[in-house]
């Protein structure tokens, strides 16, 4: 990726240099990052108070009600796991998190779940579970109820109305999740 990035600025450099427009693409540069600088100091304020919304929602026992309301549902998708083991719990715990747009609190529950996974795996431990698989394609899809984490970069950058978003995520996240899932169940009996 490092080569990608280091081949565009050289090429950019390059072909600024033959038109006569270097001023133009150094203050363009100088311009991008200033506002890259104001959006991520913006940022930190954003993303404290959904961090503190987290951890309230955590120490309140939140997260775990929502896994409980889901908990059904996960388990017509993960009809191997034990419905009493760590791996579910946490499993129900990233989709949760997941969901309320908090994917910053969802990474170490989607590690944990893998983790347990592994460790239930009774096969070869080099190959990964249909669970594994399934539970990859889910958190690639990325369902989010509410995306939180693009309200406070759409809110960082200025935008008039941030909220505006939330319809089209929803729709466009309930449908690359189905669609993960089935895919996943389907080549889990393919393969």
């Amino acid at each position: 990726m490092n080569y990608i990035w280091l081949f565009l600025i050289i090429t950019s450099f390059i072909f600024a240099a033959i038109n006569g427009k270097m001023t133009d693409v150094v203050n363009a540069m100088l311009q991008s990052s200033q506002a890259a600088v104001k959006i991520a100091f913006s940022l930190i304020g954003i993303m404290a108070f959904w961090l503190g919304i987290v951890k309230i929602a955590k120490t309140s026992g939140l997260i775990k009600i929502f896994s409980n309301l889901i908990s059904p549902a996960l388990g017509l998708i993960f009809k191997d796991v034990n419905k009493n083991s760590d791996a579910y719990s946490n499993i129900a715990l990233n989709f949760s998190a997941n969901a309320l747009g908090l994917t910053n609190a969802a990474t170490p529950f989607g590690i944990k779940a893998m983790e347990d996974l592994q460790k239930e795996n009774k096969g070869d431990k080099k190959t990964a579970t249909n669970a594994m698989c399934t539970l990859l394609a889910m958190n690639t899809a990325g369902f989010q109820l509410v995306p939180a984490t693009v309200l406070a970069i759409l809110t960082a950058s200025g935008a008039n109305n941030p909220t505006e978003i939330i319809l089209p995520v929803l729709i466009v996240t309930t449908i690359s999740f189905i669609c993960a899932v089935v895919i996943s169940k389907i080549l889990e009996r393919v393969f």
